[in-house]
């Protein structure tokens, strides 16, 4: 009713203030793309949409601000990253914006910089992070031996198996299977799980110590500060 009234008063702007927080799941999604249908036929007027669910902001944005809260002396909020849904998701600017953008979120394990040549960066993972060497074949991380960084990993970059220098041997800790696809729980850091989302047949058994690969070009990492390093 509210989005009708606004709509018969031909505005240039609407404002949505959370307007599916109160609805039941199924609905949710219903509304969510009957919004979108109606962005799409009112291209005249721009739309500001304010949420906490990611998932609306990544199915319905052209472009996102991530707002973050004050912490300590800062009291006042901050914009985190602007851009468009799949630049914050596969760019993040720092931790806070990788860590928010993405269910289950992404997985960090600190680590230290062994060596650094023309192709690969060898880093190795705190002892109770999993304590392994990862040789990880990019270009001009700008990182000096020695310098303390964090390791991101998407759940969906992590691929059951063997292959090549960034290979994780972990036990599994627990596995959820949803049909379509899984997720595998592994061991991280002490009270934190890695998490794997696999296809929903996955043979990951409970108790088992099994490998996982993440992908060439599919890490993330971040400097002592939380921000992400650039990947040239």
């Amino acid at each position: 009713m509210a989005i009708g009234r606004a709509i018969v008063r031909h505005p240039n702007v609407f404002l949505f203030d959370e307007p599916l927080s109160n609805l039941d799941a199924a609905l949710r999604v219903h509304m969510r793309t009957e919004i979108a249908r109606l962005h799409r036929d009112f291209q005249r007027a721009s739309a500001v949409y304010v949420t906490h669910d990611q998932t609306e902001a990544m199915a319905l944005a052209d472009k996102i601000v991530l707002l973050r809260a004050g912490e300590g002396m800062l009291k006042h909020g901050s914009i985190a990253q602007v851009g468009a849904p799949l630049d914050l998701y596969h760019h993040p600017r720092d931790m806070f914006v990788a860590s928010f953008l993405g269910s289950p979120r992404m997985n960090f394990l600190p680590a230290t910089v062994q060596a650094v040549d023309a192709d690969t960066l060898t880093l190795q993972t705190d002892a109770n992070a999993g304590g392994e060497h990862l040789q990880l074949p990019r270009q001009g991380r700008s990182v000096a031996p020695g310098a303390r960084v964090t390791l991101g990993i998407r759940p969906e970059h992590l691929e059951p198996g063997a292959t090549g220098s960034t290979t994780l041997l972990r036990t599994v800790q627990q596995v959820e299977h949803f049909g379509e696809y899984s997720y595998v729980y592994l061991e991280g850091l002490p009270g934190e799980a890695l998490i794997a989302k696999v296809p929903g047949r996955s043979a990951a058994v409970t108790g088992e110590r099994t490998p996982f690969t993440v992908p060439a070009q599919a890490y993330h990492l971040f400097d002592d500060a939380s921000f992400a390093i650039a990947a040239h």
